[in-house]
């Protein structure tokens, strides 16, 4: 079966997705290595559902290739907070639903937020949730990407 980037059927699916794209990037934090070796030595030791790696890739990429522009955002929705004092968890489960809401046309921001909500509580502190509810609603409120640039950016790649 062909999906596109983001086309992938059950939820359940994509819910694993984004937990191995957080544990991921979560590791990649820690290091100075290229994402694309380290994704590869990554799968070799988490053995996953083609499906979910499908779509856990798509968000790795999608993270990396875009983390300046997301970081970006992110610190701009931060207040009374420096951006590196944000934890490393909430960081990538924020970078990953902010990826989500300007890029996955299927997604609907409110999904991506209340995912991101489900990840914080499994992964994240105490406070997690309602701190990553609260920047992710903050920067849907103020993004002004249009479902036509999601297509674009769909489409292009």
């Amino acid at each position: 079966m062909s999906w596109s980037r983001f086309d992938v059927p059950d939820p359940r699916i994509r819910r694993k997705a984004r937990e191995r794209a957080l544990q991921f990037l979560f590791g990649l934090d820690f290091t100075n290595n290229p994402w694309e070796p380290a994704a590869a030595l990554f799968w070799e030791f988490e053995p996953t559902r083609a499906s979910v790696r499908q779509y856990a890739m798509t968000l790795i990429r999608g993270v990396c290739e875009q983390r300046g522009a997301l970081d970006e955002a992110i610190a701009g929705a931060i207040e009374k907070w420096a951006p590196e004092r944000v934890g490393r968890i909430e960081r990538n489960i924020i970078r990953i639903a902010l990826y989500e809401m300007r890029h996955a046309e299927d997604v609907p921001p409110a999904v991506a937020i209340n995912e991101a909500i489900e990840l914080a509580k499994i992964f994240g502190a105490e406070d997690a949730p309602r701190f990553v509810n609260g920047i992710l609603d903050r920067l849907r409120s103020s993004d002004d990407s249009t479902p036509g640039d999601r297509n674009t950016i769909k489409d292009s790649a």
